[in-house]
């Protein structure tokens, strides 16, 4: 199957030669678990545009330091594709903004939050009976101060907790899969991430964030969960 990776935000520029730019990090995290998935990157940030549904077997959605409500200009066009992907049931999975701007196209809300920045090892009850996830709760590595605060009608929970309440969604029609989390993230990226965000979160958050990142990680749990749920509906 060939995957569509929407390229919305940009790795921080002192940590790409290490890990390398968004879509890289996504492709290592589903290769590993599938290395026969190809892969096609639309890089909305470097002026591509918007693709057409018609060329899209399956569809991704990066993270990004936008916010899912600024006026950016290719937003509109982008929200379009997600409301006709879902309307034809292309398989599509976003993570951070991708969850932000899935859940914002289909009637959810979006929000900065006033509980602060979400940073490091963050732990998430998982709905339960659900078909995805077989555990009660699981560890993703973190960065956002934006949430999902009103989940759209066609969207169950399927992560949560106290800081996140929508932290995951499954939607009704069965090929959408939406994260807050970062399941890509390797730790010493996450460390970064945190180290980079002081002086913008508290000291107090920062301090904690890293020390929770010594702590495993169940990245490579979900990304399997997504890999086969892109893979088995194509």
């Amino acid at each position: 199957m060939k995957l569509t990776i929407i390229e919305v935000g940009a790795a921080p520029q002192a940590l790409r030669s290490r890990f390398g730019s968004l879509p890289d990090m996504f492709k290592r995290m589903l290769s590993s678990h599938n290395p026969a998935m190809d892969y096609e990157v639309v890089s909305l940030i470097n002026g591509q545009p918007v693709p057409k549904l018609e060329h899209i077997q399956a569809l991704f959605i990066t993270g990004s330091s936008y916010s899912a409500y600024d006026d950016i200009p290719w937003r509109p066009a982008l929200e379009e594709l997600i409301r006709a992907a879902y309307a034809q049931c292309t398989p599509m999975v976003g993570v951070c903004f991708g969850h932000q701007i899935i859940a914002q196209a289909l009637g959810g809300t979006v929000e900065k939050v006033d509980r602060g920045w979400g940073l490091g090892r963050h732990i998430y009850q998982v709905a339960p009976n659900n078909s995805l996830i077989d555990a009660p709760e699981v560890a993703i590595a973190c960065s956002h101060q934006d949430q999902v605060v009103a989940a759209p009608a066609e969207a169950d929970v399927l992560l949560s907790s106290a800081f996140t309440p929508y932290a995951g969604l499954i939607y009704h029609n069965g090929n959408t899969l939406t994260l807050q989390p970062h399941p890509e993230f390797e730790v010493e990226y996450a460390y970064a991430l945190c180290e980079m965000r002081q002086g913008i979160a508290t000291d107090q958050v920062v301090q904690e964030s890293k020390a929770s990142l010594e702590q495993p990680l169940d990245g490579e749990l979900v990304g399997r969960v997504i890999t086969r749920f892109l893979t088995e509906r194509v």
